[in-house]
């Protein structure tokens, strides 16, 4: 019995060790591949970085009023899109180093799985991107609206209205990248139901006081009485 033990637990060490020498071309060429990719995204970043110092990229952009710092407000553009450009590189490293991995270890199947989910994450990059634009477009649009309407829940409407889109393009990216499954759907479901409710309640509420005058108003307009000569009659 010990020896059977003992043969098993031998088997299972070299099972062990010949997999992890099987492994580890590939995670090295993983490894260089992304040091490599990362040192050129580095350098290409810095060049991209003094081209824009030397333009005077930021100064342009503040004198055309351009939204772009919004979506950082504690970074410049000019460091945005470095950052931009050295992530890109290192998402290229990456790719590359998968491909390696699959090349040097002999497991098969890797790269085809990855490469074939790279289109489903650049068109939820693109929803996500689109969707904030869309959002910010929409939650100006209604607090102009809203402040030219003198309402005084302006900006909680132009608030709920940009985070009903929000949710609704979180929802497209997740079904688009075929995460979570039933489960988006039904939460989905609940949080824009929940918004929608709110907003719902908050307008109510908060126009109460005008619908009550309106209200007034109409019922104390006198109602004119036709005269004998305004009567309409049937023939």
């Amino acid at each position: 019995m010990w020896q059977q033990i003992q043969q098993s637990l031998v088997q299972s060490i070299e099972r062990v060790i010949t997999k992890i020498v099987t492994l580890l071309p590939g995670i090295v060429a993983f490894v260089l591949a992304l040091i490599i990719f990362a040192a050129i995204s580095w350098v290409f970043a810095m060049a991209i970085r003094r081209l824009l110092i030397a333009i005077r990229f930021d100064e342009r952009l503040s004198q055309e009023r351009s939204s772009l710092a919004e979506w950082s407000p504690g970074s410049t553009p000019t460091v945005l899109v470095v950052r931009t450009v050295f992530w890109c590189g290192i998402i290229i490293g990456v790719l590359v180093g998968v491909s390696a991995f699959e090349a040097a270890s002999a497991e098969a199947g890797i790269s085809a799985y990855i490469f074939g989910y790279v289109p489903r994450v650049v068109g939820a990059a693109i929803l996500l991107f689109a969707g904030n634009i869309i959002a910010r477009f929409l939650s100006r649009t209604v607090l102009i609206s809203g402040v030219n309407m003198n309402l005084q829940y302006a900006r909680l409407l132009s608030l709920g209205v940009k985070w009903l889109v929000l949710v609704l393009t979180a929802a497209m990216v997740l079904d688009h990248l075929a995460i979570g499954g039933q489960i988006v759907d039904l939460a989905f479901g609940i949080l824009f139901g929940g918004i929608v409710l709110a907003l719902s309640l908050s307008v109510g509420l908060g126009s109460r006081e005008l619908v009550t005058r309106s209200l007034e108003r109409e019922a104390s307009r006198p109602v004119e009485v036709p005269t004998e000569e305004r009567k309409i009659h049937h023939f």
